[in-house]
C-alpha cells in the first residue's frame, strides 16, 4: 500500500523559552491512498497543526514530513507553493470562498493557478458541482448559498485540481446535524468511488463513523491509531 504523506518523528514548538508550546511530539503516521481517516480529538491535541504540517501550510521545529514521496525540509517556498497547488486539497471549516466570484468561478480559480486553459478549466469547475450535487447553482456567489452549499462548492474546489489528498479541517464545524451527515457522506461516497484520500480533523462524532481509520490525537501524540 503505498503512502501518500509519511511523518517521522514531527515535532511543533511554538513561543519559546518559558512560554515555549508544545503542539506536536515525535508524531509517525503514514497515511495511505485511499484513507478516508479522521483525525480526532479534544481542543488542542494538535490536530490543526498536524493537518497544517500534512499540507505544507506550516513547518516542524524538527522531523520530516514526506508528501507523495517528497520530502517538504529539502524544498523552496516556491516548490512548496506548488505542492500545496497540485497535491493537496484544502476544505476550511469557515469555507474560505471569495465572495465576488460565483461558485464555478471559485471553482476555477485552482485551475486558472494551475494554468489550464479557460475551456477546459469551465469543463472541470461544472463537472465538479455536478459531483456534489451543485449544478444549478454555477452562477451563485456565496452570500446566495446555504452554508451547507458553500461547503459543496469548498469540497468540489478541492478536488477539481485532482490532488493526491484532501484535508478537511473540522468541515461541518458550522453545519447542522443533517447537512453535516450529508456532507460527510459525500466525501465518502467520492472516496469508495473514486479512491480519493481523505484526511478530516474532526471532534464531530457524525464524521467518526464513517471513518475507515480513526487517529486519536491527545496532547500532541498520536494516542490511537485504528480501523473504523
Amino acid at each position: 500500500m503505498s503512502n501518500i504523506v509519511s511523518c517521522r518523528n514531527v515535532s511543533k514548538v511554538f513561543g519559546h523559552a518559558d512560554l515555549a508550546v508544545q503542539a506536536l511530539q515525535g508524531i509517525n503516521l503514514d497515511i495511505h491512498a485511499g484513507d478516508f481517516a479522521t483525525l480526532a480529538g479534544p481542543s488542542g491535541s494538535g490536530k490543526t497543526t498536524l493537518l497544517n504540517m500534512i499540507g505544507a501550510l506550516d513547518t516542524p521545529s524538527s522531523g520530516e514530513v514526506v508528501i507523495d514521496g517528497q520530502p517538504l525540509a529539502r524544498l523552496t517556498a516556491a516548490q512548496l507553493s506548488e505542492i500545496r497547488l497540485h497535491k493537496v486539497g484544502f476544505v476550511f471549516q469557515a469555507y474560505n470562498l471569495i465572495p465576488v466570484l460565483s461558485a464555478r468561478e471559485n471553482i476555477e480559480f485552482v485551475l486558472e493557478l494551475q494554468g489550464v486553459p479557460g475551456a477546459e478549466r469551465k469543463e472541470r469547475a461544472l463537472n465538479a458541482l455536478a459531483d456534489v450535487a451543485l449544478e444549478g447553482l454555477a452562477d451563485r456567489r456565496p452570500a446566495q448559498m446555504s452554508g451547507g452549499q458553500q461547503q459543496r462548492v469548498a469540497v468540489a474546489r478541492a478536488l477539481v485540481s485532482r490532488p493526491a489528498i484532501v484535508l478537511a479541517d473540522e468541515p461541518t464545524a458550522n453545519l447542522d446535524s443533517k447537512t453535516s451527515e450529508e456532507l460527510i457522506a459525500l466525501m465518502y461516497r467520492l472516496n469508495q468511488e473514486r479512491g480519493t484520500t481523505f484526511v478530516i480533523g474532526t471532534h464531530d462524532p457524525g464524521v467518526m463513523a464513517h471513518s475507515k481509520r480513526h487517529i486519536q490525537l491527545l496532547d500532541g501524540r498520536i494516542d490511537g491509531d485504528g480501523q473504523g
